[in-house]
C-alpha cells in the first residue's frame, strides 16, 4: 500500500500537468472500484477547471471551480500515469488503452491522466470541497506527520497511558496521518526502540525523539520518490528509490548497519505485519 512519501510524489508528479488546466472530458469506464464511483462522476468532472492539488493523509485531493473536490486513493496498485505531456525532457505519447485503464482524464491542453488499478482496491469519490473535513475517509485523521500541528507535546499526550505497542500506535491514523508500516519500521530503529514496546511504558523523551525521526524519515523518502515495491510507480513510470537505503525493513538475516553491532534484522509479525528490526540495538 504506498504510503505518505508515495502518494505525495504522485501528486507533485501529476499537480503541473492539472493545476489550471481545464478537464476537456472524463471517461469513467466502470461502475465501482474499491466502492461506487459517486453518481454522475464523469460529468461532474468534464468542463471543470483544476484549482489545485493537495494530499491529506495517503489521499490526494483535487480542487475544482464546481466548489468539488475530487479524492484520489490509489490502493495497492493504483497508478495515476500521464501522457501526452512533457514530463522533464520527454514527451511520452499517448498510449492504447490498457485493460485496467478504469478512469481517463483528457485535459484541455492535450494531455491524459489515467487512473490504472489492476487489482481495483483505488478508490475516487467526490465531496463539497467546504465540508471535506465531514468525509468520512478524512474526518477521523490525525494531524499531518510534517505540519505544525504534529509536534512532541501533541505525540507524548496521545500516546500517554497507552497499552498498544508503540508500532500499532504509530500506524493508527486517528494519532498520526499518513505513516504505513515501512516508515514505522524505520523510525523505530533510527529511535532504538523495539517495535513490541509498549507506546504508553515508554519515556517521554523518547516519545519526544520521534517527531523529528519521522520527519527526516519522510522528508528523505519523498525526496527518493518513494519505495518502490511491486506494483508502485512514479507518474512517468520510474521506480522510487529509497527502498535501496532502508536499514531494517524487509532485511530479514541481513547484518545490522550499524557499526560494531553484530546481530542480523529479525521480522515478527504484529497484528497481520511485519515488523522488521534489530534485537539489539531496538530496546
Amino acid at each position: 500500500m504506498p504510503e505518505l512519501p508515495e502518494v505525495e510524489t504522485v501528486k507533485s508528479g501529476i499537480a503541473p500537468v492539472m493545476e489550471g488546466r481545464v478537464i476537456a472530458q472524463a471517461d469513467v469506464n466502470r461502475p465501482d472500484l474499491r466502492w461506487p464511483f459517486p453518481d454522475r462522476m464523469a460529468e461532474r468532472l468534464t468542463g471543470k477547471r483544476v484549482l489545485g492539488l493537495r494530499r491529506r493523509s495517503k489521499y490526494i485531493l483535487v480542487d475544482l471551480d464546481s466548489a468539488e473536490t475530487l479524492l484520489i486513493h490509489l490502493g495497492m496498485s493504483g497508478r495515476m500515469l500521464i501522457s501526452g505531456h512533457t514530463v522533464g525532457e520527454f514527451h511520452h505519447p499517448h498510449p492504447a488503452p490498457a485493460k485496467h485503464d478504469h478512469v481517463v482524464l483528457h485535459m484541455d491542453d492535450g494531455a491524459r491522466i489515467t487512473f490504472n488499478d489492476a487489482r481495483r482496491f483505488g478508490a475516487m469519490d467526490l465531496m463539497e470541497t467546504a465540508t471535506q473535513e465531514d468525509h468520512w475517509l478524512i474526518r477521523d485523521l490525525g494531524p499531518e506527520p510534517l505540519g505544525n500541528a504534529f509536534n512532541e507535546a501533541y505525540l507524548i499526550a496521545r500516546l500517554k497511558g497507552r497499552n498498544t505497542p508503540i508500532k500499532s500506535a504509530l500506524l493508527d491514523q486517528r494519532i498520526v496521518s499518513g505513516l504505513g508500516n515501512i516508515y514505522v519500521c524505520e523510525v523505530l530503529f533510527r529511535a532504538g526502540i523495539h517495535p513490541a514496546c509498549k507506546a504508553g511504558q515508554i519515556s517521554a523523551s523518547r516519545i519526544a525523539t520521534l517527531v523529528p525521526l519521522i520527519r527526516d524519515v519522510l522528508s528523505e523518502a519523498i525526496a527518493a520518490g518513494g519505495s518502490s515495491l511491486r506494483d508502485y510507480r512514479q507518474t512517468d513510470g520510474e521506480l522510487g528509490y529509497f527502498q535501496h537505503v532502508f536499514q531494517v525493513y524487509d532485511r530479514e538475516g541481513e547484518p545490522c548497519v550499524t557499526s560494531g553491532c553484530d546481530r542480523t534484522i529479525t521480522r515478527i509479525v504484529q497484528s497481520g505485519r511485519s515488523s522488521f528490526f534489530c534485537p539489539q540495538c531496538q530496546r
